[in-house]
Parts: C-alpha cells; sequence; structure tokens
C-alpha cells in the first residue's frame, strides 16, 4: 500500500487509497471528516497519507465530477483487485459498465455473467465493493428497481441520492410496510 488522501467533493470530504497497481479502494463521506479518514485508515492501516500521482488525481478529478452530476469517465482507472475474489472481479468489471443514468438488477448481471443462480452472490459482491463510484454499484438494484443497500465504503450517502445525482430515474425504496405485505392487498370492490 502506497498512499491516500482525503479530498473535497460536492457531498462532502471523500477518501481514496492506492497502491503501485491503481486504486484500493474509495470511501465516499462520513458524517464528519474525521470519521472518513478513520474507516479509510481501518481498511487500509499501512496507508500513509501522500500526494496523489497523476493517474490517481486523475480518478479524484473523475469522481468530483460524477458527483457534481457531470459525465465522467471512470473506465480507464486502474483497479488494484489484489485479494478481491475471482467472481467478484468479474461483477466489478461488469457494473464498471452500466452506463451514467442507467441501471441494471442483480438478476440481469448475473445473467449477463451467465451467472443467472448467482443472483445472492452478485448481491454480496457489491456490498462488498471497495471502489465506489469508479465501480459504480449504486446503479445495481434489487428486484423490483429497490435502491436501499450499499457498499459499506458509501459512508452516509445513500444508493438513491448517487442515482440521483447520475440522472438516473425510478428507484424505490422498501418501507417496513413493503417488508411485511411485499404483495398489494386487493382492492375493495365498490
Amino acid at each position: 500500500m502506497s498512499g491516500y488522501t482525503i479530498f473535497d467533493t460536492v457531498i462532502g470530504r471523500c477518501g481514496i487509497a492506492w497502491g503501485d497497481l491503481g486504486v484500493c479502494g474509495v470511501q465516499l463521506p462520513e458524517a464528519r471528516e474525521i470519521e472518513t479518514r478513520r474507516r479509510l485508515l481501518q481498511l487500509f492501516p499501512d496507508a500513509r497519507e501522500l500526494r496523489p500521482p497523476e493517474q490517481i488525481q486523475s480518478a479524484i478529478d473523475g469522481i468530483a465530477a460524477l458527483l457534481r452530476g457531470k459525465p465522467a469517465e471512470l473506465s480507464e482507472v486502474r483497479l488494484d483487485m489484489t485479494g478481491v475474489p475471482a467472481f467478484n472481479a468479474r461483477v466489478y468489471e461488469f457494473v464498471r459498465g452500466v452506463p451514467r443514468g442507467e441501471t441494471r438488477s442483480y438478476a440481469e448481471v448475473a445473467a449477463s455473467l451467465k451467472a443467472s443462480g448467482a443472483v445472492r452472490s452478485v448481491a454480496q459482491a457489491l456490498a462488498k465493493n471497495p471502489f465506489m463510484l469508479i465501480v459504480p454499484c449504486h446503479r445495481v438494484l434489487e428486484a423490483g428497481g429497490y435502491a436501499d443497500r450499499i457498499s459499506p465504503f458509501a459512508g452516509s450517502i445513500s444508493k438513491r441520492r448517487l442515482l440521483g445525482i447520475d440522472g438516473a430515474t425510478g428507484a424505490a425504496s422498501k418501507t417496513l410496510f413493503d417488508v411485511l405485505l411485499p404483495v398489494a392487498p386487493p382492492r375493495a370492490q365498490g
């Protein structure tokens, strides 16, 4: 592990960690900057705060632009997938190709990877996504378009908020009523 830095965005102070092979992780803002820094250092304890090299600065600029609602090309950002399970790496590579303003379901991702029985594995891989925004896991929703779950690297930012910034529409949120009564009750005749 080489370094990390904390940087400004319109949604707060984010963090990024990198090594010789590329970006190791992106942390979106927690409620306070000290919490963002602490979370990043818990995940990457050997990282030292450094000035980012050119390719990392490009990733930072892209992340900041994306969070301002601007188009940003992050597909060329190198990721350090050391220690990432092979299936998760496949999921991350596929999800990197989901265009801004669009969404996919976990089932669609699994089917695209020729692993249609692996919907839960896709969801678990995305829940562990260390590359927030570079791998836009917020663009992958549960069946029914629900946008409640997100990687712990998202800090205090919701998936729906990120989708709104992206320009995606139609993301729903589960309520307690949705969980307890997932099928609509019959309508009264009258």
